[in-house]
């Protein structure tokens, strides 16, 4: 029997890109001899996988799902939208979603290797993006949205509230999933991101021909129009723009927030 372990088998997965029955099988077909079974990985077309890691996969498929108090979503990454509608990626997706909900964001890694195996097989630079999970506790709510393009998620919202229903939760990710803020609260912006944009207001104003007295009135006016474009809670609720989302929400907080979208 050749003679070779666990840890060669890891290092020639990791030096071709090939999946672990892949290595291990080319280890044993050429009795342990490290080389020989790198030589051999690549004469099969079982190595190209390694090439592959440095191509844009900005295609891909996002799950999302709500079971209980529990609310997940997980992203897999690919390079074209042939393999992302593929029934073998959605389903993989799938799986992965499962053991994020039931075990938590670390039991994705227990795909790896399946991942691994399908980048050979779909011959794709395939990766697990982003993985969030929320949980509940008691009062609280929870839901989950995903918008659905070609048969695939492609953009799902997770929002978990301190108080309210689960319908408002799922109204405030479908407004989400498509005003698309980058934050929920102003106090996330960088301040280094609102000073720029302070400072540039101000010379548009000057350049305008505005009073010198009037500029700072006029530049937190507009500032104020700069934050309902990237903050959540300053946005106008899609159901009735002349009240903000945090206005709807009235004493409810946003205890989570989440939103992955593909290729962004």
């Amino acid at each position: 029997m050749a003679d070779f372990s666990a840890k060669d088998v890891q290092r020639l997965r990791q030096q071709s890109g090939a999946g672990m029955m892949d290595a291990k099988k080319a280890l044993v077909e050429n009795d342990g001899d490290f080389e020989a079974a790198a030589a051999w990985l690549r004469e099969k077309g079982l190595a190209k996988a390694s090439s592959r890691s440095d191509r844009e996969n900005t295609e891909g498929v996002v799950a999302a799902k709500v079971d209980g108090s529990v609310a997940a979503a997980v992203e897999l990454k690919c390079e074209t939208d042939f393999v992302a509608k593929s029934d073998q990626f959605i389903a993989m997706a799938d799986e992965i979603l499962g053991l994020v909900l039931s075990d938590g964001v670390d039991a994705a890694a227990a795909k790896s290797t399946a991942i691994d195996d399908m980048r050979v097989t779909l011959k794709e630079n395939i990766e697990l993006g982003r993985v969030v999970r929320f949980e509940a506790n008691e009062g609280q709510a929870i839901d989950a949205y995903v918008h659905i393009q070609n048969g695939r998620g492609v953009n799902a919202v997770l929002v978990h509230l301190s108080q309210g229903t689960t319908d408002t939760a799922r109204d405030v990710a479908m407004h989400a999933a498509f005003s698309r803020p980058g934050f929920v609260s102003r106090d996330e912006v960088p301040e280094d991101e609102v000073a720029a944009e302070r400072e540039t207001l101000a010379n548009i104003t000057r350049n305008e021909g505005k009073p010198e007295q009037a500029i700072d009135k006029i530049v937190e006016g507009r500032l104020t129009g700069w934050f309902k474009e990237r903050v959540l809670l300053d946005q106008g609720w899609v159901k009735d723009d002349k009240m903000s989302v945090a206005k709807m929400l009235g004493d409810a907080e946003i205890l989570g927030f989440a939103q992955i979208e593909i290729g962004s």
